[in-house]
């Protein structure tokens, strides 16, 4: 059943038609009830291309407006489709803390972008984030990110047609104007697949790292309360 909004009842759609979305508010994966809809004969009058709609969140009861595409109009009946956009996205989450300070800054405008529904803004913010951290990673850094990106090809089990432009992105040496123009799913794979290069190259370390020293610590604070009481 189609979402349809008609000029006497309203909003109508069926159970298997409910919404379902993470909250760029609580962040919680939460069904999403229509609490603000336009009005079915100022449609029928205009007849706008796009139809926006005000859901509220089951978790934690906040606003979420979502854009609709009309499929078509009818004589008292305004027909959406299914798709629709979210003006307002979740933050991504990264432990931003491990990253080199210039790849931070770099990875959280591309984050930004990604949020804010600009794929081809934040494909090219991931190609300057990869390039800062190729540079910080030093010789065979570039390399080594390579192979880490095929590791996540082979595990997320993504095929080479939807791999390809991701490659492009991030180990790609040509002109920024040669990147290729990214939909939504193929930014999502690249997002995907940034954070799992960026976590296997900088925050696996960095956490690994912090908690060899903090054993290490306890060991030798240990050893000298062992040196102190006898």
């Amino acid at each position: 059943m189609a979402i349809v909004i008609d000029r006497d009842q309203g909003i109508k759609s069926g159970l298997e038609d409910q919404i379902g979305l993470e909250c760029p508010y609580c962040g919680v994966y939460a069904h999403m009830q229509p609490q603000s809809v336009p009005d079915a004969s100022s449609l029928l009058r205009d007849k706008p291309k796009h139809v926006g709609l005000v859901y509220k969140c089951d978790a934690c009861t906040a606003p979420i407006f979502l854009r609709f595409a009309v499929r078509k109009y009818e004589d008292n009946r305004v027909e959406l489709s299914r798709n629709f956009v979210e003006l307002e996205r979740p933050k991504e989450r990264f432990a931003f803390s491990y990253l080199p300070k210039h790849t931070e800054v770099l990875f959280r405008e591309a984050l930004s972008c990604y949020s804010n529904n600009n794929f081809n803004a934040f494909a090219s913010m991931c190609r300057r984030a990869s390039i800062s951290a190729f540079d910080a990673l030093g010789e065979g850094g570039k390399l080594r990110a390579f192979e880490e990106a095929m590791v996540a090809q082979d595990i997320a089990g993504i095929d080479n047609e939807a791999f390809t432009p991701i490659k492009k992105v991030l180990f790609s040496t040509g002109p920024h104007e040669e990147l290729p123009l990214l939909n939504r799913a193929e930014a999502g794979i690249l997002l995907e697949v940034l954070k799992d290069m960026f976590y296997q190259c900088f925050v696996r370390r960095g956490k690994l790292t912090r908690a060899i020293k903090v054993r290490r610590f306890f060991v030798t604070e240990a050893n000298n309360d062992s040196v102190a009481s006898a």
